[in-house]
């Protein structure tokens, strides 16, 4: 695999959210910013990739110590001086000593101010467990109550006071970065709004001519001025703009009033420091784990024990860690899978195999001067095996998109629940997602890394050593999706017409049909919460104890029956290939041998779209026409698409009616054709199994047209029998034909 791009910290921008540093704040007691001076230092503008987490000692800020008052009647120079000549006076420790010291405690300079504002003040160190048991308990509560600081006291011999100033003076801390880092942010677009401005201008004084290169006459170059000047309006009001959300940040102090309590889009300020923090801290692991070599990779095998001295860290107890990485050329451009990635639904709709919902919770920040550089969100997902035997992963966590470079940017996600919240199946994203640098020619190369631990126990002995290996939800599956989904967009624009005999709405269409009734399928196996399946207790039935069967009402959906639906699915070992099974599976000719929809006879192919300019057999959307050996039973259409990759393969295909088919091919909407979807997923066996493949089967069937009727033990039974055949029936066509050749 090759070498995914490196970011040296020395040349990576300092724009988005990479460093936290900016203005020079002056800190009150009641965490307001007096009004300073504008001052533009670029110390302040660090790289993301050489920016420390956020300090975890509190620090004298200007000068000034920690809990004073500064006179609002007095001058910002004037009180610098004047703190300087008291401190010269008594010699009281530096700024950086105390830094080092963990900060002066709350009641010696309580008591220092209130005695004699004068008097040579005492400073407490804390020492470095102090420090550290004050931290922990910060990161879970920024603000204890009565009872949690007088259990911190006593723990670390102190008293409540001290410890009461403490967190008064952490969380004013935690402000404090919060707005020198956006005063950051502000200050390079404010620079780069008048550097463009200014380019303008100049390109104005001294019009070029473009077909002779020499001095333009004005008259001649009308069109072009008025584009240059509608130009330089928008840039002028752009910069405004920025001028007076940096006035806001710079000049004024930070309300107390409500708009702090929602500030970001509904979330407390102090908690949008503690995420910030977090996806910092993520951002400069992923760099470092995509760019890694030995010893943190021995081949594509993570060095635990590397990784553990690397970024202090180690699996939770009893926990499984799984962790990969790969890489990729793909045809698709950073912006494109920048906007993919970013909203919740068209990421869903590229990775349908992996992801059965996702939702944006909070936009924490939404990217810089209109670009993605800088967002931060709060996501909510949920990510699948195909197989009823590997439970839907549910996460809570942050992604971050930062831009390094020109086309080189950054995406990572990093849980926010802890790992011991008992709502959803044990498991935490540890730093994970991708690094996008972007080719020549519309293509960028993608390095892809997936890192987590989860509790084992709960997935079946079967693909337990699938999802270990990282087959399952590692880098190579994303990766594999993605390099098929884009070269299918790229196939479908790129093809206008072909020879099937319809228009490009009607392809279309077919494609976005096809979509659904996969993404259908998907959810259907796996029992995510996007419909409310209602798992049936088999008992008392004569169902196999690997089988799974759920129900759900259909009602008011017009891409759905209405009724009862039921769905069963199971997952079983196969001595074949997984692209053995894949061939046999999608083969029409073969299809009696396994589908009783075809009713014993042969398929005809009536329509064939491709997905793929290679292998566009195996990559395509299909109109299958099953006609009965019976004369007196009518044949009926059948939609099948069929995918595969390097992580696995998918056949899905449900019955359609033919008038709503007729519609669609002639360019109608495919919204309200009702379909409900049946197929196949097959993944490679890891060599623990013995080789060969797992093969899910899973059928949707309406069994009630009304949703108020019972579902009744018959219609259990039938379906149980239905999927136990057809998986019989299956392994018995794979033996006949290995034994055949």
């Amino acid at each position: 695999m090759s070498s995914a791009p490196r970011f040296d910290s020395s040349s990576a921008h300092g724009g988005g959210i990479g460093g936290i540093g900016g203005g020079h704040g002056t800190l009150m007691a009641s965490g307001a910013i007096a009004q300073p001076r504008l001052v533009t230092q670029s110390s302040f503008s660090k790289s993301m990739f050489s920016s420390p987490r956020l300090s975890l000692a509190l620090t004298n800020i200007d000068g000034f110590g920690a809990g004073e008052m500064i006179p609002a009647d007095v001058g910002f120079e004037e009180n610098v001086r004047r703190r300087r000549r008291e401190e010269e006076a008594t010699d009281s420790r530096s700024g950086s000593d105390n830094m080092d010291g963990g900060g002066g405690s709350g009641d010696d300079l309580d008591a220092a101010v209130g005695d004699n504002p004068r008097k040579k003040k005492r400073y407490h160190r804390h020492t470095p467990q102090q420090i550290q048991e004050l931290e922990a308990m910060f990161k879970e509560c920024p603000h204890p109550d009565e009872k949690q600081r007088l259990e911190l006291s006593r723990r670390l011999s102190l008293e409540i006071k001290q410890v009461k100033f403490w967190f008064q003076n952490r969380r004013t801390q935690m402000k404090t970065q919060l707005e020198r880092h956006e005063n950051t942010l502000l200050r390079h677009e404010n620079e780069k709004l008048r550097t463009e401005n200014m380019a303008i201008r100049e390109a104005m004084r001294s019009p070029i001519c473009s077909n002779c290169g020499g001095p333009a006459i004005i008259g001649e170059i009308s069109l072009e001025e008025q584009q240059l000047r509608i130009e330089n309006a928008r840039l002028k009001d752009e910069l405004d703009r920025v001028c007076a959300l940096a006035g806001k940040f710079v000049v004024r102090p930070v309300p107390v009033s409500p708009p702090l309590e929602e500030y970001g889009g509904g979330m407390m300020m102090m908690e949008r420091c503690v995420y910030l923090e977090m996806a910092l801290a993520a951002m400069d692991e992923l760099v470092k784990m995509a760019n890694g070599e030995e010893p943190l990779w021995i081949g594509e095998k993570l060095n635990e024990e590397e990784y553990s001295r690397m970024f202090s860290g180690g699996c939770f107890g009893g926990f499984v860690s799984e962790a990969s990485r790969e890489s990729a050329l793909l045809f698709l451009h950073s912006s494109a899978l920048l906007d993919t990635l970013m909203e919740a639904n068209r990421w869903v709709e590229m990775f349908p195999n992996l992801i059965a919902t996702a939702t944006t919770t909070d936009v924490i920040s939404g990217g810089m001067g209109g670009t993605r550089n800088g967002a931060l969100q709060l996501m909510h997902a949920e990510l699948q095996i195909l197989s009823p035997m590997v439970p839907v992963r549910q996460l809570n966590f942050l992604r971050f998109c930062k831009q390094h470079a020109e086309g080189v940017w950054t995406v990572v996600d990093v849980s926010i629940d802890p790992i011991t919240d008992t709502s959803s199946p044990p498991c935490r994203r540890l730093p994970s997602g991708c690094l996008i640098h972007d080719m020549p020619n519309g293509y960028s190369k993608v390095t892809w890394v997936e890192h987590s631990e989860y509790d084992e126990s709960q997935i079946h002995e079967l693909y337990r050593p699938l999802v270990r290996s990282g087959l399952g939800f590692g880098a190579r599956r994303w990766i594999a999706t993605l390099q098929r989904q884009s070269e299918a967009l790229a196939t479908l624009i790129s093809s206008p017409s072909d020879h099937s005999g319809i228009s490009a709405d009607g392809r279309r269409n077919m494609v976005k049909l096809a979509q659904r009734m996969t993404a259908n399928f998907c959810t259907g196996v796996c029992a995510s919460t996007v419909y409310k399946w209602n798992k049936l207790n088999t008992g008392n039935n004569n169902v196999g104890e690997d089988v799974r069967v759920m129900t759900r009402k259909s009602v008011e959906d017009p891409g759905e029956p209405p009724g009862t639906v039921l769905s069963a699915a199971t997952s079983v070992w196969v001595a074949a290939t997984a692209e053995r099974v894949f061939e046999f599976l999608r083969d029409e000719r073969l299809r009696s041998e396994w589908d009783i929809l075809s009713n014993g006879g042969p398929m005809q192919e009536m329509l064939h779209i491709p997905k793929a300019h290679h292998h566009h057999h195996a990559n395509a959307v299909s109109l299958l026409r099953a006609t009965s050996l019976n004369p007196n039973q009518s044949s009926m259409l059948i939609l099948q698409e069929t995918c595969s990759d390097a992580s696995g393969s998918l056949v899905v295909y449900a019955p359609v009616d033919i008038p709503a088919m007729q519609v669609v091919m002639n360019g109608g909407d495919s919204a309200y054709v009702a379909l409900l979807p049946s197929g196949f997923a097959v993944v490679p066996a890891a060599e623990d199994c013995g080789g060969g493949s797992l093969l899910t089967v899973a059928f949707q069937i309406l069994v009630n047209s009304l949703p108020t009727d019972k579902l009744t033990v018959e219609s259990v039974e039938t379906v149980n029998n239905l999927i136990s055949c057809t998986v019989q029936k299956i392994k018995t066509a794979l033996r006949c034909h290995e034994l055949s050749t």
